[in-house]
């Protein structure tokens, strides 16, 4: 027997539907976000902080219960992110294509900036292009997809020693320091030192460090643990990537970094080291030099 297509909700059903979904996903997102009960959230609170009635809020969140969207605590009443949460975002992050969601904003980033615009992870002692988008202008980097540079002296390479363990820092300077121009770093306590203030300053500087005639200016991406995973680059030759365009291109960078951090569900930290402040360095954006 051939099955009778559904007949169309009325318009004004449709209306209600949609309503109660979109307070149903308020729900979750204010579990989600809400760091003041760290417990969970009683009735009252979730209905004031919804701005909705306690019988509107227990309508909406029945069916949530039943798929273990949200837990009830037994004892306290209290209401939390149940563990079906864990199975959607372990979905969202096992399924996502990073290159194909950074793409559109690293070709943003190459049209706005005037030069070349690398994507790099890191695979101590040394940084990975995994993609890279060709500056407009006839003069042009030589890197490839897949090719390799040290991390200590690349602008990719010290925002990742700037948001990793010790451990890791000594790793890279075990492996050697050799200077590849005049103005390379080789001391580990310049390195250090550097460190710290890209930390303070949110982005990195490869001041003709790793290739001659070449500068660099380079910023984070952050993971939904907010670790950095990947970093974002912008290079080119020193003629035009001057030291009075590094403020300019490192705030260029820290927007589509956060652009790109965003839409991977990425949760941004800056790392903090003992004794080290938040506010901008003195150095200003010309690095440790």
């Amino acid at each position: 027997m051939k099955e009778t297509p559904d007949a169309p909700a009325p318009a004004a059903d449709r209306r209600n539907a949609s309503s109660s979904l979109r307070r149903a996903l308020g729900i979750l997102m204010y579990l989600a976000e809400d760091r003041s009960h760290p417990h969970g959230v009683t009735l009252t609170d979730l209905a004031a902080g919804l701005q909705m009635s306690k019988s509107t809020v227990l309508r909406l969140v029945a069916p949530l219960r039943e798929v273990r969207l949200v837990d009830q605590d037994p004892e306290s009443g209290r209401y939390r992110l149940g563990p079906q949460n864990a199975l959607l975002g372990q979905a969202y992050l096992e399924r996502r294509d990073t290159r194909q969601i950074t793409s559109p904003v690293l070709h943003g980033l190459a049209e706005d900036s005037g030069e070349t615009v690398h994507l790099v992870t890191f695979d101590p002692p040394e940084i990975v292009y995994i993609d890279k988008v060709e500056s407009p202008q006839a003069v042009r980097m030589h890197s490839r997809v897949g090719s390799r540079q040290p991390a200590y002296c690349t602008a990719t390479g010290k925002v990742f020693l700037a948001h990793t363990g010790d451990d890791v820092i000594d790793q890279v300077i075990k492996a050697g320091m050799p200077a590849r121009t005049p103005a390379t770093i080789t001391s580990p306590e310049r390195l250090r030192d550097e460190l710290a203030l890209i930390r303070q300053r949110g982005y990195a500087v490869d001041d003709v460090e790793n290739e001659q005639d070449i500068r660099c200016v380079a910023a984070p991406v952050y993971d939904h643990k907010g670790e950095v995973t990947t970093a974002v680059s912008v290079s080119g030759p020193a003629t035009r990537v001057t030291r009075d365009r590094l403020p300019e291109l490192g705030a260029l960078l820290t927007t589509a970094t956060g652009a790109i951090t965003e839409s991977l569900g990425g949760a941004m930290r800056r790392a903090k080291r003992e004794g080290e402040g938040e506010g901008d360095s003195e150095g200003g954006a010309h690095g440790t030099k």
